[in-house]
């Protein structure tokens, strides 16, 4: 005769929860927890809120009347999204890097009213754009490593939804 098994066998799904604390995914502050009225019109940019996303479209006659979420950061001065330049290859070519940035800017907006540049500071060998959407620093980043090549570097904030990009060759 012989005694137990000795392989242990778990069966997963009839296991009891195991309690642990996850964390919850951190949520933009700019982002309305609550429902906006329908039509809402943004009075800074003229962006429609309609059936829950922010868009380009006609102003409704009476639409309520609330900044969208861009326009709420760009009153604050609270970037998403930061894309450093810096380097030799940036100063030789600064206005075409900012051209290929102001294009891509321009193609999200059009489709995105929430991706747009906050700010641009130049410096003699540098540069710092601020973006209202984290996912536009990135975008820009990464075309600028796919156009240039160079170093390219994201470090995300554990606190809140900010994201720094670096790029430099």
């Amino acid at each position: 005769m012989t005694g137990p098994r000795s392989t242990k066998h778990t069966n997963h799904l009839h296991q009891g929860r195991q309690d642990r604390l996850l964390r919850e995914l951190i949520h933009d502050p700019y982002h309305s927890k609550r429902k906006l009225p329908e039509p809402t019109a943004c009075p800074g940019c003229g962006a429609v809120y309609h059936e829950g996303r922010w868009s380009w479209a006609a102003r409704p006659d009476e639409a309520h009347q609330e900044l969208c979420p861009a326009c709420q950061r760009q009153r604050d001065k609270v970037p998403a999204g930061f894309l450093s330049l810096s380097g030799a290859f940036f100063q030789a070519h600064r206005d075409e890097i900012m051209h290929l940035i102001h294009n891509l800017e321009r193609r999200e907006k059009s489709e995105h009213p929430l991706k747009r540049i906050m700010a641009i500071e130049m410096h003699d060998d540098s540069a710092e754009i601020t973006f209202t959407d984290p996912h536009l620093a990135r975008g820009a980043g990464e075309a600028l490593h796919h156009a240039y090549k160079g170093e390219l570097e994201f470090a995300y904030s554990e606190e809140d939804p900010l994201l720094r990009v670096e790029w430099r060759r």
